[in-house]
């Protein structure tokens, strides 16, 4: 975990950061890295001053102001908790569009890391993440580190899901930087670590039950043991090179679809921490690809690190 040099912790009023400054605090020392601590004011087009369309234009003038002034403030406290356990850090007040503004300033500032706690369900949903958060997950460049309320014991279990191709230069490095990540967390965590990897027969379905082929059970069941065989190679060289205890780590090799499989596996281990891959509809090959991934991240009920594969550019720019 000593990959990190650059944070951005985003401590909005919605993602209770009292609740993982703790464990930020203790990344950013263990890295000796620099820290960044940002808050957001969701603005209008003109600004915040926009939001109190219907005041006198003074009136809203100040009224903005007093909203700024008051995050501002807010954003003071934490740095200030921040320095007196030693750790030297910068604050900046980010206005507009959260997720967009928030990716701009890791574009500026060279962030490798963004955490913030979850923002919970909106509109009554019953999602841990909130639409920025989504966002995030998705579309920043940089990993994205989001933790649930109360995340500040030492993670129990920790999950990783890959999905590995030898032949896939970016998703070789993706699988990699995810049990990078994973591995030296569960070693700092003292944590038990997961790995699933879900494969599937493509056309299976097909196979079966279209009238037009005439594939016997027996010989369907032939091409999904080689299919398995495959994946397990794939695994086990994905695998390779890395201190593997039985006792503490247990690999998954699992038949079906991964939108609702990760979510099953992860409950089923009872995971603290998933860290798996998320990329957007960019056509860049990945672990997880648009509505695969937000199904996942809405079915889960943990704490997640999302990476991006090697190339990745986010959608969002600065002059955008």
């Amino acid at each position: 975990m000593k990959r990190f040099k650059n944070l951005l912790l985003v401590c909005d009023r919605d993602s209770r950061p009292e609740d993982w400054l703790d464990r930020a605090v203790t990344l950013a020392r263990s890295n000796e890295a620099e820290v960044t601590i940002a808050d957001f004011v969701e603005s209008g087009p003109d600004g915040i001053s926009d939001l109190f369309i219907t005041l006198p234009a003074m009136e809203a003038r100040e009224a903005g102001e007093a909203v700024l002034d008051f995050h501002r403030s807010r954003l003071a406290d934490i740095a200030a908790g921040v320095r007196r356990r030693g750790i030297e850090c910068r604050e900046v007040l980010l206005e507009g569009i959260p997720f967009v503004e928030i990716i701009r300033q890791v574009l500026r500032g060279g962030h490798d890391l963004v955490i913030k706690g979850a923002g919970g369900p909106a509109g009554g949903l019953p999602l841990l993440f909130a639409s920025t958060d989504l966002h995030l997950l998705r579309k920043c460049p940089c990993p994205v580190w989001v933790m649930k309320p109360g995340d500040g014991r030492p993670y129990e279990r920790i999950l990783a899901a890959i999905d590995p191709d030898p032949d896939n230069a970016q998703r070789t490095a993706l699988t990699r930087l995810i049990l990078d990540l994973a591995t030296s967390l569960a070693q700092r965590e003292g944590s038990a670590l997961d790995i699933v990897h879900v494969w599937r027969l493509a056309g299976e379905d097909t196979l079966r039950h279209s009238p037009f082929l005439r594939s016997g059970a027996r010989d369907i069941d032939a091409l999904i043991a080689d299919e398995e065989q495959h994946h397990r190679g794939h695994l086990d060289a994905a695998l390779e090179g890395y201190a593997i205890n039985d006792r503490d780590t247990r690999v998954h090799l699992v038949k079906g679809e991964a939108r609702s499989l990760i979510p099953q596996v992860a409950r089923n281990t009872e995971a603290d921490l998933v860290v798996m891959g998320t990329v957007g509809r960019t056509g860049i090959g990945g672990v997880f690809i648009g509505n695969t991934a937000e199904a996942v991240l809405n079915q889960v009920d943990c704490s997640v690190l999302a990476v991006k594969p090697p190339g990745f550019e986010s959608p969002v720019t600065l002059d955008g």
